[in-house]
């Protein structure tokens, strides 16, 4: 018996492994251990994984060898890469300076092909076909070093945002010659390819771009709750698009890219959706796909003779030398800082995800040899390093120049220190709030939001109190698939409006999100309704959310912004969050408003950088909401801008306004604003249920005419 245990424990270690459950846990353990160990020495983590294949594959210590299963989560990975470089990209920056995108694209794109290909031709003797492949690889670059700029605050430096715009030209000019260089080598090259290709692409964009987006919106819409559907649906599309890229005679890896931008404007980055894509193709597909590249590396090829060597830091030298005439160009050409040019360079330097792409298609179809194979390997080692250093030293020039973002340093510091609030009645819109909240939600804020849930002090109310604690748990739980950190706070209290307005205080609270009022009773009418009770006892900015169909179905944003709205106190932070939304739902904003009010916005965006395409519609009627009607479209989001009562932007036709959006807006997902206002002392503040005596309503009638004729001055 102890010999057939010896015997098993013998075969199950026999090199390469062949037990799938023993390979699997190798290639786990190579992923968490890789980054971690190499992320010490400043070596980012994509480059730990390919040198990990390179020690456990054929040509290394030979634990793994290439099969089937490796073969299928690589294909999985690369499509992965290419179908996440076109969901992440910010078409707002990309609209924004989609001009200067486009020069810096055309340099970053010709100069590499126009050094690469003689040296590759000439000086390394490789074929048209082999020279073209290698120069359009030079082409290509990867945004590695994002995360570098956008630690330092400088993300919205104009440098940055035409890079990035940039990227998106590059590199789909790069994968669709690809397509081209593969006929050739099939020897497909004439006039039929080059009519059926035309045809077929278009096609393709067709289906791509305008049929499954409508597919996606009608698939989003009908099965809103099917988070885990909605996951299943995106990887259908992604593999979809990639065999349709296939039948029109292109690279899986172009469809992939095309589904990207596809669902662009369809997932907000802020989403558990997204973090569900990004989470599970960062930790399994990705990757293995890296690992996998690895393995392909014969490195004793770089150790036979000086060829190998000659070739990969020629690779290398181009590829590095190219980048940066084209930066220095765009410099030029623009006017740029020596520091903005270096940044340039540093992001478009690292070489990656779509160099990858190429060369593994080029080796597949025979077009490049093991030489070109291994040296772009070790061309990506490089690159990605001294980008990545580049790119730092770039970003504190630019900081020391006073270049970076231009949000004041006492704007980030509100950002930073941003609480938000989510009480919780209802648990049938707590999903929908909770999803508005988390777009909404700062990302410079460390703070978590605030969910809190408030029961009556009567003699149930610790029984009530257990089960609204069992209600915030599902909570937590739904918060966790989008990695949203939440705040848990049950509390007893006589009255539900006062417990929420002492919660608010006592956690600092910038903006209170709540749902939509329902229609108040008979006693409610007579003490005051619990929403007018919040909004008399806090001083914070207050949404009230109405959000009962997906966001990704909203085309536009319509803000309707009142007469002096723009001298509230709690202007900055409206103005704030509408972007925020429009950023993450990559739509354009339509404002309402006077011609004073839009040159405050106006203001305010330039101040800001904003990348978000707004829209003026002037509008000088106010106390007839019903003519705000006509401005909405079916599928925009609707936000008002109100006003507490006694505010200078207040007026009498502010009275009841959540029944009156409600009504006007029925089929609109709306939210109604309150903006912040300095702290006030008011009897609010003494009583311990929240009332609304006749008095208070004649004198805010008589306060109404005196706010009336002080606007209309």
């Amino acid at each position: 018996m102890a010999g057939n245990i010896s015997d098993r424990l013998t075969h199950a270690f026999d090199i390469p492994l062949s037990n799938p459950v023993l390979i699997f846990a190798l290639v786990l353990f190579i992923i968490l251990l890789s980054p971690i160990l190499l992320r010490r020495i400043k070596i980012p983590g994509i480059i730990g994984l390919i040198l990990s294949g390179v020690i456990v594959g054929p040509h290394g210590l030979n634990l793994l060898e290439k099969s089937s299963a490796v073969d299928l989560f690589s294909t999985i990975g690369l499509l992965y890469i290419m179908f996440i470089a076109g969901l992440e990209l910010d078409m707002n920056e990309f609209r924004k300076t989609r001009h200067k995108s486009v020069v810096f694209g055309f340099l970053t794109f010709a100069i590499p092909i126009l050094i690469g290909y003689p040296v590759c031709y000439y000086v390394l003797g490789y074929d048209v076909l082999a020279s073209a492949m290698i120069s359009s690889m030079f082409a290509t670059h990867t945004l590695v070093a994002y995360p570098v700029v956008n630690s330092y605050g400088i993300s919205k430096n104009e440098a940055v945002a035409v890079t990035v715009g940039g990227t998106i030209l590059t590199d789909t000019a790069v994968l669709i010659i690809l397509a081209v260089i593969i006929g050739a080598s099939q020897g497909q090259l004439n006039q039929e390819f080059w009519v059926t290709l035309g045809i077929s692409f278009a096609i393709f964009l067709s289906i791509m771009l305008g049929v499954v987006p409508r597919i996606a919106k009608w698939f989003f819409q009908k099965v809103e709750g099917e988070k885990t559907a909605h996951y299943i649906f995106v990887l259908t599309v992604v593999f979809f698009a990639a065999f349709l890229a296939e039948l029109a005679g292109l690279e899986h890896i172009i469809g992939a890219f095309v589904a990207g931008l596809a669902l662009n404007k369809l997932i907000p980055h802020s989403s558990a959706l997204m973090n569900r894509i990004e989470f599970i193709g960062n930790a399994i597909f990705i990757p293995f796909f890296l690992i996998s590249v690895g393995m392909i590396v014969d490195v004793s090829v770089l150790l036979k003779g000086p060829t190998a060597l000659i070739i990969a830091g020629t690779l290398t030298v181009i590829a590095i030398f190219s980048k940066w005439v084209a930066a220095w160009f765009t410099q030029l050409i623009y006017g740029y800082s020596p520091a903005q040019r270096q940044v340039i360079f540093g992001l478009s330097g690292a070489h990656a995800a779509a160099t990858l792409a190429v060369i593994m298609v080029g080796y597949r179809y025979q077009v490049i040899d093991e030489n070109v194979l291994n040296g772009t390997i070790v061309l990506i080692l490089v690159t990605c390093i001294v980008a990545t250093i580049a790119t730092e030293a770039a970003s504190k020039k630019v900081v020391l120049a006073g270049e970076q973002d231009a949000m004041p340093s006492s704007e980030k510091n509100i950002a930073r220190e941003e609480q938000l609030m989510l009480p919780i009645a209802n648990l049938n819109n707590m999903e929908s709030l909770l999803d508005f909240a988390t777009l909404m939600k700062s990302k410079q804020s460390p703070h978590p939001i605030t969910v809190v849930t408030v029961v009556p002090n009567n003699e149930q109310a610790e029984e009530n109190l257990k089960r609204a604690r069992k209600n915030l748990d599902s909570t937590a739980k739904y918060a966790s698939g989008s990695e949203t950190e939440v705040n848990m706070i049950a509390t007893i209290d006589y009255n539900i409006a006062s417990g929420i307005s002492r919660a608010a205080r006592e956690v600092g609270a910038d903006a209170i999100l709540l749902g939509w009022p329902s229609r108040p009773g008979i006693i409610e009418k007579m003490v005051g309704e619990k929403t007018e009770s919040i909004l008399n006892q806090t001083d914070a900015n207050l949404f009230m959310c109405h959000v009962d169909k997906p966001l990704v179905l909203q085309k536009r944003i319509v803000v309707f912004y009142p007469p002096l709205a723009e001298s509230e106190l709690g202007f900055d932070f409206c103005m704030s969050k509408v972007l925020r939304l429009s950023q993450e739902l990559t739509v354009p904003v339509c404002y309402v408003c006077n011609k004073r009010t839009k040159d405050a916005i106006s203001a305010y965006m330039e101040k800001n950088k904003s990348s978000t395409r707004a829209l003026f519609t002037e509008h000088n009627e106010w106390d007839d909401l019903a003519t705000l009607r006509d401005l909405v479209k079916d599928n925009d989001l609707v936000v008002f801008v109100s006003a507490r009562q006694g505010e200078v932007s207040y007026r009498h036709s502010f009275d009841g306004m959540p029944k009156k959006i409600g009504k006007i807006y029925a089929e609109h997902n709306r939210v109604l604003v309150f903006p912040s206002r300095r702290a006030l002392h008011s009897l609010d503040e003494y009583e311990d249920v929240t009332t609304a005596p006749i008095l208070r309503r004649i004198g805010r009638g008589i306060g109404n005419i005196f706010t009336k004729d002080r606007q209309d001055d």
